[in-house]
């Protein structure tokens, strides 16, 4: 019994062995199974071959990449999306023995015929695209992002061509992600397999390659000015030549690195009439400058008017003969078209020289580097007030043309501050204000027949070299101007540059301002001339003792009225019109009492008769004394002008 039991038992364990081993067997082919449908697994069987670029399109402009020996079959997948600027980036497939010239050029004589017969051009673009491309797109991606599928049909060469789409005018820098059966690319999550799918066509793009010319002036008190390069790719080498064009101007060169260290110079003796420079950048450059200057160790004293020529990877540079084209090589300055509207004048203090406006400060300007894609926030232009417009320019590490009104005597307050961007880096500014301004052009020598200059003076905190102050014709004065002493009579803007060291750029609103006379003649001239008239008067009296009491009365009168205004005279360290006017009338006054005293003495002794004959001739002489002094201190001051 024993020994049946046992040979069960072991037949029993060969079975649950055998069972054991055909059950991991079976979990064996279901985990294969389960990886194989794996969404890992999937992914990286449907993931294909990937290639990344970036690059920069400026506006007009396209990139060219060739894709060799594309399989019949296979499905090309290309993703573009702009990351700086408001690039809206365009796709277009085109066969690789295509010329682009021809086929753009193409383009528009279509688009030209279709529109010329009245259709919609937005509809016209989007037809002949389709025809004279393989396959293109625009807006497929997320947002503004180009993604375009392609599957070949004929094994061959092709073209991709980057461009941005001809109704927009777009710019800034891109990713491009170009995949061979990689779906995953036209959502834009595409990453490299380290495979080369295409390259840049350089010759046909022209890319890394420009020539750019500009002209200048340097003069004895201003004689440095610098450029300011654009970004430089690593590989790149730089060329400058510099010649002068009028004058005796030996010009030099000097380019500086970031941190103002010099890395390359020309002609730095003086001993050439022009100029050049070679630099080799072998990592990239940021933020590097061109000086120009005049020879600084020749003998004699050189200015004038200068030629500069700049290029990247461009040889003939150098010889002064190259030709521009291509991007830009130079940051040239950027112009701020600004105005200046006057709403009010709160006040002309005529003691201290000054005047206080509620203004308007109005510019405009485009900058690049606040350029951004509208479809990053659903809108069309961005608004900031107070400081969140420095902030903003903080974080796209740019700047913006902050200015100072040198004249200001009192501090700005600022009621309100807007800044509005528009996609493509185009600025409106708007700040109202109120403050004091200095005038010390101010001169009452006519006074109140003066007219008198009134200045807003804008300058710009930085160098000409970064912003140039230009004329945007927005110039107004407000129809309630609040001042009703003044009357405008005639405004001009002016647009100059301080000469100074680090020469700025400068704005000037200038006003002539005329007095309102009609105050001048209730509150002078009129009390002055019935003064006179009553001085007058009484020599038709032949009592010279009540003469006497008349005209010493009409003296204090006259002293008593030149108190009450004396509030309304500016207090100067000079004579004015009025002030000589009321001085002769003063004098004159006086003489009149002791005119009367002197008859009344010849009357007490007996001389009654030369008395009266003495009268009868002052009865003529007295307004013709007036007529003959009046006459001469306006001769004086509005015919000699000797104080002017």
């Amino acid at each position: 019994m024993q020994g049946k039991f046992t040979t069960q038992e072991n037949g029993g364990n060969r079975s649950h062995h055998l069972l054991r081993w055909i059950r991991n067997i079976l979990t064996f082919f279901i985990l294969i199974a389960i990886f194989s449908s794996a969404p890992g697994i999937t992914h990286a069987q449907e993931e294909g071959t990937v290639q990344e670029f970036e690059g920069r399109i400026e506006i007009g402009q396209g990139h060219i990449y060739m894709i060799p020996n594309l399989g019949a079959g296979q499905v090309l997948s290309i993703y573009a999306r702009g990351v700086s600027g408001n690039l809206d980036p365009l796709v277009a497939i085109v066969p690789g023995n295509a010329d682009i010239d021809t086929l753009i050029e193409a383009f528009w004589e279509k688009v030209s015929e279709e529109v010329a017969r009245g259709r919609d051009p937005l509809l016209v673009i989007n037809e002949v695209a389709g025809e004279l491309f393989l396959a293109w797109d625009d807006d497929s991606g997320e947002g503004y992002d180009a993604a375009l599928e392609y599957r070949n049909r004929i094994e061959g060469d092709y073209r991709l061509l980057v461009t941005t789409p001809p109704s927009n005018e777009t710019f800034g820098d891109y990713q491009l992600q170009i995949g061979i059966d990689a779906p995953q690319v036209l959502e834009g999550k595409g990453r490299s397999s380290g495979d080369t799918i295409a390259y840049l066509d350089q010759e046909a793009t022209g890319y890394r390659s420009a020539v750019q010319e500009v002209t200048g002036t340097l003069s004895t008190e201003n004689n440095t000015t610098f450029y300011n390069l654009v970004d430089v790719e690593a590989g790149t080498t730089f060329d400058a030549f510099v010649e002068p064009t009028s004058g005796n101007l030996i010009p030099t060169l000097v380019l500086k690195d970031f941190g103002g260290k010099p890395v390359r110079s020309g002609n730095i003796a003086g001993d050439k009439r022009a100029a050049t420079l070679q630099y080799y950048f072998d990592e990239g450059g940021t933020n590097y400058i061109l000086e120009v200057s005049n020879c600084k160790s020749c003998e004699e004293e050189n200015s004038g008017d200068f030629r500069l020529l700049v290029g990247n990877n461009a040889q003939d540079v150098r010889s002064g003969e190259a030709e521009s084209f291509g991007n830009s090589v130079l940051r040239l300055p950027i112009e701020v078209a600004i105005g200046v509207q006057i709403d009010q004048i709160t006040g002309v203090d005529q003691k201290a020289e000054n005047f206080g406006v509620v203004a308007n400060i109005l510019m405009e300007w485009i900058d690049p580097n606040y350029a951004f894609s509208p479809d990053n926030c659903n809108c069309n232009a961005k608004t900031f007030t107070g400081n969140s417009f420095n902030q903003f320019v903080t974080e796209v590490e740019g700047r913006w043309p902050e200015f100072s009104i040198i004249n200001q005597q009192d501090n700005r307050w600022v009621q309100n501050q807007v800044v509005a961007v528009q996609p493509d880096g185009y600025t409106g500014y708007v700040e109202r204000f109120s403050t004091t301004l200095q005038a010390p052009d101010f001169n009452f020598r006519h006074f109140p027949f003066d007219s008198q200059d009134f200045y807003v003076r804008v300058l710009s905190i930085f160098p000409e070299e970064y912003y140039v102050f230009i004329d945007s014709g927005d110039t107004r004065f407000g129809d309630q101007l609040g001042e009703e002493e003044w009357v405008i009579t005639e405004h001009e803007t002016i647009v100059d540059k301080d000469s100074g060291e680090g020469s700025r750029s400068r704005y000037s609103l200038h006003f002539r301002a005329e007095r309102n006379l009609v105050f001048y003649f209730v509150r002078f001239f009129i009390p002055l001339g019935l003064i006179i008239t009553v001085s007058w008067i009484t020599f038709f009296l032949r009592d010279y003792t009540r003469r006497i009491e008349i005209t010493t009365g009409n003296l204090l009168l006259y002293i008593a009225w030149s108190f009450s205004i004396s509030d309304n005279l500016p207090r100067l360290g000079y004579l004015t019109f009025l002030d000589a006017i009321m001085m002769t009338t003063f004098f004159i006054s006086v003489i009149v009492v002791i005119f009367n005293v002197i008859l009344k003495r010849l009357e007490v002794t007996d001389k009654e008769g030369l008395a009266f004959k003495i009268d009868n001739y002052t009865l003529w002489i007295y307004p013709l004394v007036y007529v003959l002094l009046f006459g001469s201190i306006v001769y004086v001051f509005f015919v000699l002008d000797p104080f002017v």
